[in-house]
């Protein structure tokens, strides 16, 4: 298994991909030492192979772009791309998968929806050996804050390995992008231009939702570069004719909200003849572009006070009944019940599981079968991971897996793939990565202002407005349109009280959730109807027969 466009740093293992291929170059890199050679090489890859003497050798790159799954039967190792391939009709779902895409809303690895069915997690290789296997970090997020740069030295260097990273992923075909009129989209609109010297082809999604349409800023940026520009409007038809395919096409239960739209507007670039496709994804996650990075460093000040003021006054106070009867105290209650929560775990405070309620969400059979607390220790080892004293930068390299490895980029990389259409992620350059994590923290976050040195870098490059504007992407408004829209409302209503009938969630909690709390706040409780549609359409396609009700 040779996938992806794996770069040699070593001159003489180019040179061997170049003229027979990247497995020759694979097989020399890794016959010795795994680890150190696989320090030395970039780019987007899964590779595995048996080496004539037995021994099987397993890697994927530094965000998983390409993915490696893999499983032991008695005593033989099989691996494959997708987790679906290595199952069979008596593999198991595993309910612990099944309670972490709940609290995730995806399956982070290494676990999988499958019993015995594992995950390569990203920067990681694996050695299959007389019986054993030994799965080991190969790269870890490392930062090394540069001192002394100036800001322009650091813009003009940053500019031109924009450029190169765009220019890295055209492949002579057409080029084009995807376009959501955010900060990364536009800038990688904005390369495509300069590095082929006229523009590309952008593609855009809307809805005709208010507060969830963003084509305004499409339109400027694709009018700013004078590119090539294709927009479609989705429309709730469109998400009950998609839900089952896309739902289906993912190798386990999948629920970022954003595949729909991106499926479409990948959609629409192939029937455009598009092969490939440019991605801004990334940038948040280098740069420091999500407004939870400003959220924590509030919630970090409070470590800074006098710890007599905090354990003698403040933390009294906030357990006391009064200052939660007037509503400007109890935002400072809430500040300091918060700030007293260890991180990371204090990000998932907002976790729409607990604010649900698991005892009140999840069927009884489930709950017997799951450890609540394993997302936790996940979290807390990964949290643990990185190279850093740095509170900012420990949180990008925490969304580097969860965000990034886990979410994001399987996103882009399942509907592409369902559209046919290949896809780059120039942001995530290796030489870009290098590049953000010896910029200072403070160039990320300076004060409160998200990615600050990104958008200062390109403030005569990008127009003002896109610069000035918030995030949103291609967030799809499913809760509203699940709660008028009378084919979706029943898609929805079916596939919730389906998986109460296999035993996932309880039936009291379904009715609630669709007649209550859907109407009166679609947005919000929206997210949690379509992670439940989506776990329960990829069941029907992928195992009709899985139940655990008695």
């Amino acid at each position: 298994m040779n996938l992806g466009s794996p770069r040699f740093s070593n001159a003489d293992l180019d040179k061997l991909a170049r003229s027979q291929g990247s497995l020759a170059a694979w097989r020399q890199a890794l016959a010795n030492d795994a680890v150190r050679a696989l320090a030395g090489v970039t780019g987007d890859f899964a590779v595995a192979f048996i080496e004539p003497g037995g021994r099987t050798l397993m890697a994927v790159d530094r965000f998983a772009i390409r993915s490696l799954c893999y499983r032991l039967d008695e005593g033989t190792l099989r691996f494959a791309a997708r987790v679906d391939e290595l199952a069979d009709a008596s593999t198991e779902i595993d309910p612990q998968a099944i309670f972490d895409y709940l609290y995730f809303h995806v399956i982070p690895s290494p676990r999988t929806i499958y019993k015995g069915i594992f995950r390569l997690p990203p920067g990681h290789c694996a050695v299959f050996e007389k019986g054993q296997l030994t799965v080991t970090p190969y790269w870890t997020p490392t930062f090394e804050e540069q001192r002394g740069a100036s800001f322009g030295d650091l813009k003009d260097e940053f500019r031109q390995l924009l450029h190169d990273a765009v220019t890295r992923q055209l492949d002579g075909s057409k080029a084009a992008c995807f376009l959501s009129g955010g900060t990364d989209s536009s800038t990688v609109a904005g390369m495509v231009a300069r590095a082929c010297g006229k523009p590309g082809a952008t593609y855009s999604i809307g809805f005709d939702e208010q507060g969830y349409d963003e084509m305004e800023f499409a339109r400027l940026a694709a009018k700013h570069f004078q590119t090539e520009h294709h927009e479609y409007y989705v429309t709730p038809d469109d998400v009950v004719r998609s839900i089952p395919a896309v739902a289906a096409h993912y190798d386990q239960p999948f629920g970022n909200s954003s595949a729909l739209p991106a499926y479409y507007c990948a959609k629409m670039a192939r029937a455009d003849g598009v092969s490939k496709l440019l991605a801004g994804d990334g940038g948040d996650e280098l740069f420091g572009g999500n407004t939870r990075y400003a959220k924590q460093k509030v919630f970090g000040w409070y470590d800074h006070l006098p710890a007599g003021l905090r354990t003698g006054l403040l933390e009294p106070l906030s357990r006391s009944s009064v200052m939660n009867q007037i509503p400007l105290l109890r935002k400072g209650a809430s500040y300091v019940n918060q700030a007293q929560v260890s991180m990371p775990d204090r990000m998932m405070t907002y976790n729409l599981l607990f604010r649900l309620g698991i005892q009140a969400m999840l069927s009884p059979e489930l709950l017997a079968q799951v450890d609540q607390h394993d997302p936790a220790r996940q979290q807390g080892r990964v949290w643990g991971q990185a190279r850093t004293d740095n509170l900012l930068n420990r949180m990008l390299a925490f969304d580097w897996r969860y965000t990034l490895a886990d979410c994001d980029l399987p996103k882009v990389v399942g509907t592409t793939d369902l559209a046919g259409v290949g896809v780059g992620f120039p942001l995530l350059d290796d030489r870009l990565l290098a590049f953000s994590q010896r910029l200072p923290p403070s160039y990320k976050l300076q004060g409160l202002k998200l990615r600050w040195f990104f958008k200062e870098a390109l403030r005569d490059f990008l127009p003002a407005e896109i610069i000035a504007k918030k995030k949103q992407g291609f967030g799809l408004p499913f809760g509203v349109w699940a709660n008028a829209h009378p084919a979706l409302k029943t898609l929805a209503a079916d596939s919730l009280y389906s998986l109460a009938r296999r035993g996932v969630v309880r039936t009291d909690f379904v009715q609630n959730l669709l007649d209550q709390r859907l109407p009166e706040h679609p947005g919000y409780y929206g997210e949690m109807v379509w992670i439940l549609t989506m776990l329960e359409q990829w069941l029907a396609a992928k195992a009709p027969r899985f139940s655990l009700a008695n």
